[in-house]
C-alpha cells in the first residue's frame, strides 16, 4: 500500500447545454438502441443500482410533478447520477414542453459532481431507443407492423417516430390522434416534412386508429385509464405502452404483458399496477424485455402484446455518460472554472 495514500483528484465540473446533447445524439439512433440494450442486459444481471423513483407532488397543482431517478450502472464504462425531470401539462397551453429535466453525473470515485447535462433530450431518446428497442425484440416472432398509430403527438412520440425510422421501420400508414386537433395536425405536417414515407392519416377518435394499425404508441400526459374496451384490440396489435396510464386493467389482463422492471412498473397506479391491485397477484406478467432478449419468454401471437416501461434511471445515466464521453473525447465540455471552491480541510 502507497502511504500516505495518493489523495484522489477531484474532477471538474462541466455544464452541458441542449444544443450539444442533440448534436452528440443527432443520427445515432442505431447507436443508442445497441446502448440501451447492453444497459438492460447488464441491469438484467445484476449490474445496476436502480432505487425506485421519487415523487415530487404539489397539493395546490395536483397535475403536476418532479421526479428523481438515481441510479449507477456498472461496467467498464460506469457511471453514477441522478435524473431530474418535471412534468407540468398546463406549459403545453403557453406553446412551452410540458417536461424539463438535468442530468448529474457523480465520479464514482470521490462521489463529486463532474457534469449537468440538460436532459430532456436525454429523456426523450433513451424512452425512443427503449420502445425501438421493444418493437423490434417483440415483433420477430409476428412480423413487422405495416401499419403504426401514435396516440398523443408531443416530443415523447416525435423521438419515438424517428428511433422507429432510425432503426429500419418502414409503414404504409401513420395514423394519428391526439385530444386537440391542433397538435394533431401539427404532428402530421411534422411528419411530412421530415419526408416519411407512406401515408399520414387524422383520426378523430381513439377506437378508429387503435382498429386501423398493427404498432400502437400511447405517448400521452393520462394520469388514469380512458380507454376501456379490449374488443378495440382484437387484431392483437403490439402495443408501446409508454405513457403507462392510457389503459384499463381489463385491457391489460386480456394481453401478453412485458416489462422493463417489474417491481418499478407495478406502482404509482400504472396500468399494470392497477392490474395487479384488481386482481392481488402478478399472474398476467408475460416477463421482462430482457427475458425475451434472453430467450427466456416466447412472445405470443394470438393476443396483444403490451410493453409497459416504467422508464429506468440507468438508462439515463447511460446515455448521458456516452454524451459526455463524446464531448470529452472532442475536447467540447465547457468547464466550470472554480465550481468546488472548498478543497482543504482547514482552510
Amino acid at each position: 500500500m502507497e502511504y500516505p495514500p495518493k489523495r484522489p483528484a477531484v474532477p471538474t465540473f462541466s455544464v452541458i447545454s441542449g444544443a450539444q446533447v442533440k448534436r452528440v445524439l443527432a443520427d445515432r439512433e442505431d447507436v443508442i438502441v445497441e446502448l440501451i440494450s447492453a444497459t438492460y442486459r447488464l441491469h438484467h444481471a445484476g449490474g445496476t443500482v436502480n432505487p425506485p423513483s421519487y415523487f415530487l407532488r404539489f397539493p395546490d397543482r395536483p397535475d403536476a410533478r418532479i421526479i428523481a431517478l438515481p441510479a449507477a450502472v456498472g461496467g467498464e464504462a460506469g457511471a453514477d447520477g441522478i435524473k431530474w425531470i418535471s412534468s407540468f401539462p398546463g406549459n403545453v397551453q403557453h406553446g412551452i414542453p410540458r417536461a424539463s429535466a438535468v442530468l448529474v453525473l457523480n465520479d464514482p470515485k470521490t462521489g463529486y459532481p463532474y457534469a449537468c447535462l440538460e436532459s430532456s433530450v436525454i429523456s426523450a431518446v433513451r424512452t425512443a431507443a427503449s420502445a425501438a428497442l421493444a418493437a423490434d425484440w417483440l415483433s420477430r416472432d409476428r412480423g413487422r407492423a405495416k401499419r403504426v398509430g401514435f396516440i398523443g403527438t408531443g416530443l415523447i412520440a416525435r423521438y419515438i417516430h424517428t428511433y422507429l425510422a432510425g432503426t429500419g421501420w418502414e409503414f404504409d400508414s401513420v395514423g394519428i390522434h391526439d385530444v386537440s386537433a391542433e397538435h394533431g395536425a401539427g404532428f402530421r405536417d411534422y411528419l411530412q416534412g421530415a419526408g416519411g414515407a407512406g401515408e399520414f392519416v387524422l383520426h378523430d377518435s381513439a377506437e378508429s386508429l387503435i382498429r386501423s394499425s398493427d404498432l400502437l404508441v400511447f405517448a400521452t400526459v393520462a394520469g388514469s385509464p380512458y380507454i376501456h374496451t379490449s374488443e378495440w384490440f382484437s387484431h392483437n396489435p403490439l402495443v408501446l405502452n409508454v405513457s403507462l396510464r392510457d389503459l384499463s386493467p381489463e385491457i391489460i389482463l386480456g394481453s401478453a404483458n412485458f416489462l422493463d422492471d417489474i417491481e418499478h412498473c407495478l406502482k404509482a397506479n400504472t396500468s399494470p399496477h392497477l392490474a395487479e391491485q384488481q386482481t392481488g397477484n402478478r399472474e398476467f406478467v408475460t416477463g421482462t424485455l430482457a427475458d425475451v432478449m434472453h430467450g427466456a419468454v416466447r412472445v405470443p401471437e394470438n393476443r396483444p402484446v403490451i410493453f409497459s416501461p416504467f422508464g429506468l434511471g440507468v438508462l439515463d445515466i447511460a446515455v448521458g455518460k456516452y454524451v459526455w464521453d463524446e464531448l470529452h473525447s472532442s475536447g467540447e465540455l465547457l468547464v466550470i472554472d472554480e465550481f468546488f471552491a472548498e478543497l482543504r480541510r482547514y482552510g
